[in-house]
């Protein structure tokens, strides 16, 4: 009760002399965060574009993390979170990309040394332009030792971007009003990309994970009318990011008991066991289906279907063995040599989708 106490009456004590919001709220759309790398390289108009859709999980890679895995640390050293980086860096360079849609990324953030990550990878990579959108900001999380916490998606260009607009996604719907406050703003980031001639958009989301009620269906609808808005203006788009969803062919749609820290510790027939979100997707197997039937994936599912396990992109925590496709790149024209890169696995939980976008 006396730790309580304490925590009430700090937490009091910072809302008054503060001279900012403890948790930021947004509106349905605002302007995105722009950036810029310190040393600019000109780059021409090109007729096929490399993008990227890469969740980086905040630049920790496979450690062990409170928040989706099996361990209980909150808080890494500068030193860890720059291994992650600098292999992430390293595989973005490698492949020559010039777009890369990008979740789970830090700016002075307590968790990752307040690092500002945006900045560190436009340095630090051949790309010159970011836009930034948060899904949580706020002045202190009151649980883990967690202190100030801004994360969010991140778009990178070789070209300069404008319009960049944050489009504010649901809030869960499964959630008492406290723990919603200090939850994550889900939101869809588009920018106009400046190539030379040819201007087009990107689109990056992060679509709820655990969420069991309709929310997920709502963020990824409301992701799909973005994307209709963009083509019924006139232009091109390269979107994806990672959606939370499998493939409406997956083979297997329960991971429930693969996830497991321990044995035993999922139950089906406990009374929330049967509607657990992050791991159970049967109910949801549909719901990929409209972007599936406007739009031209990067992987299809011809290909999915024919080499399911090569386009894995996800394993929990420090799994390294990946078991389900939850990441994407969609387009409204064509793409060609639409890749998964398992040979990143060790970076981050998630694994970078990587296509040749045409374009027209």
């Amino acid at each position: 009760m006396k730790r309580k106490n304490y925590f009430i009456a700090s937490l009091v004590s910072f809302l008054v002399i503060s001279c900012e919001p403890l948790v930021t709220t947004f509106n349905d759309t605002e302007d995105a965060i722009l950036y810029q790398a310190n040393l600019i390289s000109e780059y021409p108009a090109k007729k096929s574009v490399r993008v990227m859709t890469w969740n980086i999980r905040f630049g920790i890679a496979r450690l062990d993390f409170f928040g989706d895995a099996c361990g209980d640390k909150a808080i890494f050293s500068k030193g860890e979170v720059m291994v992650g980086l600098e292999g992430i860096a390293k595989k973005i360079n490698e492949t020559d990309v010039d777009i890369v849609l990008m979740q789970e990324v830090d700016i002075q953030s307590k968790r990752t040394s307040y690092l500002d990550q945006v900045q560190w990878l436009l340095n630090n990579t051949g790309m010159n332009y970011g836009a930034y959108a948060s899904k949580i900001k706020t002045q202190i999380i009151p649980a883990e030792g967690y202190g100030r916490f801004d994360a969010g998606n991140l778009i990178l260009s070789k070209w300069k971007l404008e319009d960049a607009i944050r489009h504010k996604l649901p809030l869960r719907g499964d959630q008492d009003a406290l723990t919603q406050l200090f939850y994550l703003r889900r939101n869809v980031i588009t920018a106009k990309v400046k190539m030379p001639g040819s201007p087009f958009y990107a689109v990056n989301a992060h679509l709820t994970a655990f969420a069991t009620d309709d929310t997920k269906q709502k963020h990824i609808s409301g992701f799909k009318n973005i994307l209709d808005d963009i083509v019924s203006s006139g232009f091109n788009f390269v979107a994806g990011g990672d959606l939370n969803a499998i493939p409406p062919n997956a083979t297997k749609t329960n991971y429930c008991f693969d996830d497991q820290c321990e044995p035993g510790e999922y139950d089906p027939n406990s009374e929330s066991g049967d509607k657990k979100g992050g791991c159970d997707f049967t109910e949801e197997i549909t719901w990929l289906n409209d972007l599936y039937g406007s739009y031209e994936p990067a992987i299809t599912l011809e290909e999915y279907r024919m080499k399911e396990s090569k386009h894995f992109t996800h394993s929990p925590g420090n799994k390294l063995l990946l078991d389900r496709k939850l990441d994407y790149l969609w387009t409204n024209t064509a793409w060609s040599n639409g890749e998964t890169h398992q040979d990143a696995t060790t970076l981050s939980d998630h694994i970078p989708v990587i296509a040749t976008w045409v374009v027209e």
